[in-house]
């Protein structure tokens, strides 16, 4: 649910602006709500300096893994995190400025080394003593023609191209294209290259040793980041004279809270209900279980408005409903529900302690996963469906295998789900008369139900259809906004029905994705096991076809939470999101806090 909010302006002596903001701090009741724009030199210095120490943390997470995790974290103690982060960049700059330098070295090598370890002081030398020596580009055919006082040998050729050194004792004209002579020597740029590699292995070795500093650096990022909070806060005070004052928002339940603070501080205190045009921030308060849903809307950003529904409930059921239909196979759910379990008993298990917040996604991972392999169980899938039926499973639901009857299924889910939406506004808006149009619009999803079912399987279209769909649209049409002017009432209404009619058939039509995606995925595995079932005997055919089933499935459960994100998700966010009149405009509520 979302907890209703109060709106609070607290007013104190001006000099005491600074302590009451550090109170309200440590509080942690209060989303604040800027009087003035938080704007000051101070709050610049501490952002620019966020900006060092978050690129130099980026530098060092840089570093690979294995060599992360081996270099035990020392506090900074008395050195200046300033001059770590500098040196953290400085090691950085010299190390990409190596990088790009040498890749230029590797080039000149690569492009020289076929012609040999050619000395340029030398031939300089033999020039001054008359003896010329020049690099060519010649036909292979045209290396003959050269003039008889000119010795000419091949170095290399490249297709018909010959790479040539001519050599004699006083210059002479060439038709042919002249390479000019490299700057230094092969072995002198392998040397440089040499030296660079050092410097580069030396940088790297300098950030290794930085690595060390880590957490310190992280913790000195938050303490900063918070830091900026507390500056803006104070900065966006309103003041009126010597008086300061904050304005913000807090839940109802810690009203008592604030005020009992309020008389020890000698704060002056207003409280009030918020108005139709204040933003009030959002916080939602679920049961443990259907908070499950959360890490999908906080990994989408989203949050519902203030004065808007919460849908987190519905979300939670449908999208594990819509996972298993579009995974469909009980296999895959069982390949999901170890790989959770791996991940939270192995790779991520520090992480896990650091971060308690992760169990609630490992929970939604297993709740997916079951609903996957109850989909699966149901219908006879398990890595495939073919091979299963073959050795005499009989799924215990095998209507979830005729592509009518789930396609009738996915209409009635659509359906179904979209009249949630409107019952649910209907149940708010009751006992105003406005609460008709939505009972109105849940008759125009049912006849768009049964119109699908015609349109598209060829079923029959129901005598009571006409009446249904002339109920809906006349509710619509008088309730959506009745007034005692009824022609205008009316008026409005046959917009309402022109812009929307079509939409709901529309919307209900959509949720066909849920077996259009499902047999997709089906056809993949089936398609993976036929081909590596199809090789034979032996020990090669028994490789291909391992080879085939690991890529064949893999990627199928790669892909498989990819469409429940692209499709699942949007039933829920667009479709019923929009029946339920849900934008999802809302700003999470965010209190200032120690941490």
């Amino acid at each position: 649910m979302i907890v209703p909010m109060k709106k609070v302006n607290i007013l104190c002596e001006a000099h005491d602006a600074e302590s009451t903001v550090r109170s309200l701090r440590a509080l942690g009741v209060m989303h604040v709500e800027h009087e003035n724009a938080p704007e000051s030199t101070n709050i610049t210095k501490l952002r620019e300096q966020v900006v060092v120490i978050n690129s130099a943390l980026d530098v060092l997470n840089q570093v690979g893994s294995s060599e992360k995790e081996r270099i035990p974290q020392e506090p900074l103690l008395n050195k200046d995190w300033r001059e770590v982060a500098g040196q953290i960049l400085d090691s950085r700059k010299r190390y990409e400025q190596l990088e790009i330098a040498s890749r230029g070295v590797i080039g000149q090598i690569q492009e020289w080394e076929g012609w040999g370890d050619i000395e340029p002081s030398e031939v300089q030398f033999l020039q001054e003593r008359g003896v010329y020596i020049r690099l060519f580009l010649v036909p292979l055919k045209e290396v003959k023609y050269f003039p008889d006082d000119v010795v000419v040998k091949t170095i290399f050729a490249t297709g018909d191209i010959a790479h040539c050194v001519a050599i004699a004792r006083r210059r002479f004209e060439c038709p042919y294209p002249e390479i000019a002579l490299p700057k230094q020597s092969v072995s002198a740029m392998k040397r440089q290259l040499q030296e660079m590699n050092e410097g580069m292995e030396s940088a790297r070795k300098d950030l290794l040793s930085y690595a060390r500093y880590r957490d310190s650096l992280s913790k000195i990022r938050r303490e900063l980041e918070k830091e900026i909070e507390f500056q803006e806060v104070l900065s966006g005070m309103g003041r009126d004279g010597p008086i300061s004052y904050v304005t913000g928002y807090i839940p109802f339940d810690v009203e008592a809270q604030l005020i009992a603070e309020a008389r020890k501080k000698r704060w002056g205190v207003l409280i009030n209900d918020p108005s139709d045009i204040d933003e009030v921030p959002t916080l939602i308060r679920n049961p443990k279980w259907a908070s499950l849903i959360k890490p999908v809307l906080g990994l989408l950003g989203l949050t519902p408005g203030y004065r808007e529904l919460d849908v987190s409930i519905p979300f939670l059921v449908f999208f594990s409903l819509f996972f298993g239909i579009l995974i469909g196979d009980a296999g895959y759910g069982v390949a999901y529900i170890l790989i959770t379990l791996i991940l939270q008993k192995v790779v991520l298990k520090n992480w896990i302690l650091e971060n308690p917040d992760l169990k609630t996604t490992f929970s939604l991972f297993y709740l997916l996963g079951c609903s996957a392999v109850i989909w699966g169980v149901l219908t006879g899938v398990f890595f495939g469906q073919t091979w299963l039926l073959n050795i005499g499973y009989v799924p215990p639901v095998p209507e979830l295998n005729d592509p009518s009857f789930i396609q009738t299924f996915c209409f009635f889910i659509g359906a179904l789900h979209l009249s949630i939406a409107h019952s649910w506004r209907a149940v708010l808006k009751f006992p105003s008369l406005t609460f008709l149009s939505d009972i109105g619009w849940i008759c125009v999803l049912w006849t768009a139900f049964f119109l699908a079912r015609y349109l598209i399987l060829g079923e029959a279209f129901p005598s009571f259809g006409i009446g249904l769909i002339s109920a809906g649209v006349l509710l619509v049409i008088f309730f959506t906004h009745p007034q005692r002017n009824v022609l205008k009432g009316i008026g409005t209404g046959l917009a309402t029905v022109a812009l929307s009619l079509m939409n709901n058939f529309t919307d209900v039509i959509s949720y066909i994705r849920l077996f259009a995606v499902g047999l997709a995925t089906l056809a993949i595995a089936e398609t993976t096991n036929t081909l590596a079932f199809g090789f034979g005997n032996g020990i090669v055919a028994l490789v291909a076809s391992a080879v085939i089933l690991i890529t064949g499935h893999g990627l199928n459960i790669i892909l498989g939470p990819m469409s429940v994100l692209v499709h699942g998700v949007r039933l829920n966010v667009l479709e019923f999101s929009g029946h339920a009149n849900v934008t999802w405009s809302g700003t999470a509520f965010d209190p200032l806090k120690e941490e």
